[in-house]
């Protein structure tokens, strides 16, 4: 018993850095608005801001699980992200943007790996060390 309480603190534990880590950023991204826009916030604001982002990444996640988890994978892809985001037009063009961005950067780290060394082969090794031999001051046989 003693162990299930202690999993259930640090459950708690954590879901309190994701929420203190997520209204840090809202208050970063209102202090950023406010001096562009030149408008204030209140801190109610920005807890209830921040409250709402929370639970809205929360059902985000519970959905991209169902959507992996409907398609028979265990993993979530970028096409889930794309479904979750298709009533707005302008998430759903810019998430594509992104994966597209993603895919072409993958792609060319996959060609820079495969690129083979050139490797010597035997007879090379066998020219060069003759040239080698050649170049010693020796008229050669």
């Amino acid at each position: 018993m003693a162990n299930n309480e202690e999993e259930d603190y640090e459950r708690v534990a954590y879901q309190q850095r994701l929420k203190a880590a997520v209204h840090y950023t809202v208050g970063r991204i209102c202090e950023e608005v406010s001096d562009e826009e030149e408008v204030t916030y209140t801190r109610q604001f920005m807890a209830a801001t921040a409250e709402a982002t929370y639970k809205q990444i929360e059902a985000f996640a519970v959905d991209l699980e169902l959507f992996a988890k409907h398609a028979r994978r265990s993993t979530i892809q970028p096409e889930d992200v794309k479904m979750l985001v298709r009533k707005s037009p302008q998430l759903h063009e810019h998430i594509t943007q992104l994966s597209k961005e993603q895919l072409t950067a993958n792609e060319e780290k996959r060609k820079q790996v495969k690129k083979p060394k050139k490797k010597s082969t035997s007879a090379g090794m066998a020219a060069a060390a003759e040239n080698m031999n050649n170049d010693d001051g020796s008229n050669g046989p």
